[in-house]
């Protein structure tokens, strides 16, 4: 890759760390405005500090990139997206990054011009997801931080829009985009830019049921220590592989830390760009890094050290902090303000006005300003001229070189010299700017603000209910009750359950993995394709990977999105509809009310389940009590004593000859079941399509038991048994 092809991205949560991030080096830095950020808590932008920042960057070269990356739900979308966005727009926004399809749609419609950047928050993880929003108008796709140096160079191979990675900052334990942690626990979502870092807190681990103390452990981090934090991941640093990370393709090389102070900014910032610029200068070959520069990051920050995150490896122990203990040394990184250079020609001759032309990267600007008089008594000196005219102040300029012609014998007052300037450096800004603004766009878009009209407040009677099965146990257990409208079932459990559940009537739909990387195997697409033949009705989609397969594969029809591919508002939901998908889920997070406002014709509601809180590339199993490659589980105690059940999904295609390499993950379920058993007459008013009751980690009884309950109330109309439930966000909603 060309060296101008390569940016160096750096965040800023004020205009002090803009300022810091440009002083330090940054090819685009990218904020948050005033609403719609992934960090609600930093001190983030308003509106005249952000048109100030699109002008700055401009003025210096540089791009500035705005954070819309949280759901948004429908009066937000409505009401408030596009008159926020606008003087954005004008001003020349080079970029937005979005994690919300409906966003995504309404942005590309109503914006124009303006790059659209998927966010991590998309949960991106191989190429046909990034393919797929290549062809919806993307830009540029933000990596999922979990992925390896080899699947970002698969990515790249298949599509030509930029890529951008995380090389430096915290990592989230959970994949961004699918954590319900803070949201669920605390009400406070990190899908809106809410998140209360539960992951940074300490936990008591219980091995499979099986209490066992730390010390017993002899992986245990834990041992000898008052805290065990196992969902705490130390910081990324990955200035020792620079020249890896751009070999795999990525060129825009992202630092975290827009809840940082100025200081980190500046200091992180200008290492990498130190790196950078060494890495372009001398070769691949020549790369060395100072142990000075190593220690420098880790005194800037970190957490019990640091590591070169998912690029080299899966996951593992190596990669924990196992504490929140946050470390710096002692260490004050200089601020620089960034100043372009000028080049200047101030003419000053009796009897003409005075005459200023400047100009910075080849573009001028110039003034005509009063009129310089003959010297009665002293004339003005060179000297005194030029040292007026050095006073640029807090502009964004200094002189690199200024040219006086001049008379011997001339006056000119000094306001007249500072207008002069004033003026030409107002011109030359002005063309500067002129290529970045944008006519102003008429909002033709019928944004839906609700779907009432849709949701006709009627109850509906015996709607249908399906049930997923993350245990083939549990589907075996379950496939010959009576009522069950459709099934979601793994691979093990459909060839086990498949031609008698047809026979039956029942709609047997495959449940694809929750996080899908390197693909599908490929005698799973040879089985689809005889399952299909046999009467299979369709597919359980949970990311965006999987749809982008399966749409190619032309079954995007047959796809049901869960509540994890987000539909928080109709335009998101339209977006989906246009893919021409079977039908959508009900996000966790809405409550009642937003929910009625929702378009739900062509949605299935969860009314059961132990709530996904957290997926993770990582393993607590492994991380405290060593790899069996068995697909075991954990039990997280909190401080509250409340026991969260940690999944290992070693197997996420559920086939006998899967390969142990592909990528495994774990699933962190709240610690009581959500259930909306006593919520049968809200629910019916709610304009839903159908029902749905997720088994993930019950016993097999239990989970007939807790079916026929459900359908005693919503199908038979039996008052509900008395039952501990969560009600989620269903009365609250997310923050």
């Amino acid at each position: 890759m060309r060296r101008d092809e390569i940016e160096l991205l750096a965040p800023a949560g004020s205009y002090e760390g803009f300022e810091a991030a440009i002083g330090a080096g940054a090819d685009a830095v990218y904020v948050g405005g005033a609403a719609f950020g992934a960090r609600a808590y930093a001190k983030n932008f308003g509106e005249e500090e952000l048109l100030r920042a699109i002008d700055t960057a401009h003025i210096h070269g540089k791009k500035l990139y705005l954070t819309v990356n949280t759901l948004l739900k429908n009066r937000e979308l409505s009401e408030q997206l596009y008159e926020y966005l606008l003087p954005y727009y004008k001003a020349g926004l080079d970029a937005v990054i979005v994690q919300d399809m409906g966003v995504f749609r309404t942005v590309r419609e109503l914006f124009p011009g303006m790059h659209i950047h998927a966010s991590t928050q998309m949960t991106v993880t191989g190429p046909e997801g990034m393919k797929f929003l290549e062809e919806q108008g993307a830009s540029r796709v933000v990596t999922a931080r979990e992925l390896s140096l080899e699947e970002i160079r698969r990515m790249h191979e298949t599509s030509p829009i930029e890529i951008e990675s995380f090389i430096h900052g915290a990592l989230c334990y959970s994949y961004s985009g699918q954590c319900l942690m803070s949201s669920i626990l605390g009400g406070r979502s990190g899908n809106r830019g809410r998140c209360a870092q539960p992951c940074r807190l300490p936990y008591q681990i219980v091995l499979c049921g099986e209490r066992k103390t730390a010390g017993q452990q002899k992986r245990n981090p834990g041992k000898g220590k008052k805290e065990v934090c196992p969902l705490s991941l130390k910081d990324i640093s990955t200035i020792e592989i620079l020249p890896q990370i751009l070999d795999a393709g990525v060129t825009s090389l992202k630092i975290e830390g827009r809840m940082k102070q100025p200081g980190y900014t500046a200091g992180v910032t200008s290492v990498y760009r130190k790196y950078l610029d060494l890495l372009f200068e001398e070769g691949a070959e020549n790369y060395r890094v100072s142990e000075r520069d190593r220690q420098y990051l880790l005194d800037l920050f970190n957490r019990g050290g640091s590591c070169t995150g998912y690029y080299q490896m899966q996951n593992g122990p190596s990669m924990m902090a196992f504490t929140n203990e946050k470390k710096t040394g002692d260490i004050t990184p200089v601020l620089i303000k960034k100043k372009e250079k000028l080049q200047g020609t101030l003419i000053l001759f009796p009897g003409s006005p005075v005459i200023l032309d400047v100009s910075c990267r080849g573009i001028h600007g110039s003034a005509s300003v009063g009129e310089v008089q003959y010297a009665q008594n002293q004339p003005l000196t060179e000297e005194r001229v030029r040292s007026q005219m050095e006073k640029l102040g807090n502009t964004e300029y200094e002189w690199e070189s200024l040219e006086i012609q001049m008379d011997e014998s001339i006056f000119i007052p000094m306001k007249i010299l500072n207008e002069a300037r004033r003026q030409a450096l107002e011109a030359l800004e002005e063309e500067i700017l002129k290529t970045y603004r944008r006519e102003e766009v008429k909002q033709e878009k019928d944004i839906e603000l609700c779907a009432q009209q849709y949701n006709s407040g009627k109850k509906q009677k015996n709607l249908p209910i399906y049930v997923s099965c993350e245990e083939k146990e549990t589907a075996l257990a379950l496939y010959k009750s009576e009522g069950i409208q459709g099934m979601y079932l793994n691979a093990d459990a459909m060839e086990a359950c498949l031609d008698e559940g047809v026979d039956r009537g029942i709609e047997m739909y495959l449940s694809l993995p929750h996080i899908m990387r390197d693909g599908m195997p490929k005698e799973l697409e040879t089985r689809i394709q005889e399952w299909l033949d046999r009467g299979m009705h369709g597919f359980l989609v949970r990311n965006l990977e999987t749809f982008a397969i399966l749409s190619k594969a032309g079954l995007a029809d047959k796809c049901v999105l869960d509540h994890n591919m987000y539909t928080w508002n109709n335009e998101a939901v339209k977006f989906w509809e246009e893919q021409k998908i079977m039908r959508n889920t009900v996000p966790f997070e809405l409550n009642e009310g937003e929910i009625r406002h929702r378009d739900n014709r062509n949605s299935e509601m969860i009314i059961y389940g132990y709530l996904p809180l957290m997926l993770s590339a990582q393993c607590v199993h492994k991380n405290v009590y060593g790899c069996n490659h068995k697909e075991e589980w954990v039990t997280l105690k909190d401080r509250y004593d409340k026991e969260f059940t940690a999944k290992c999904v070693c197997d996420p295609w559920k086939m006998e000859n899967t390969n142990t390499h592909i990528p495994c993950y774990n699933i962190i379920y709240n610690s009581i079941p959500y259930g909306l058993l006593k919520e049968k007459p809200q629910i019916d008013k709610l304009g839903i399509s159908s029902l749905r009751l997720a088994f993930t980690i019950e016993k097999p009884q239990d989970a007939v038991k807790i079916y026929e309950e459900f359908r005693n109330v919503y199908q038979k109309g039996e008052n509900p048994p008395k039952r501990e439930y969560t009600k989620g966000h269903f009365k609250r909603g997310a923050e």
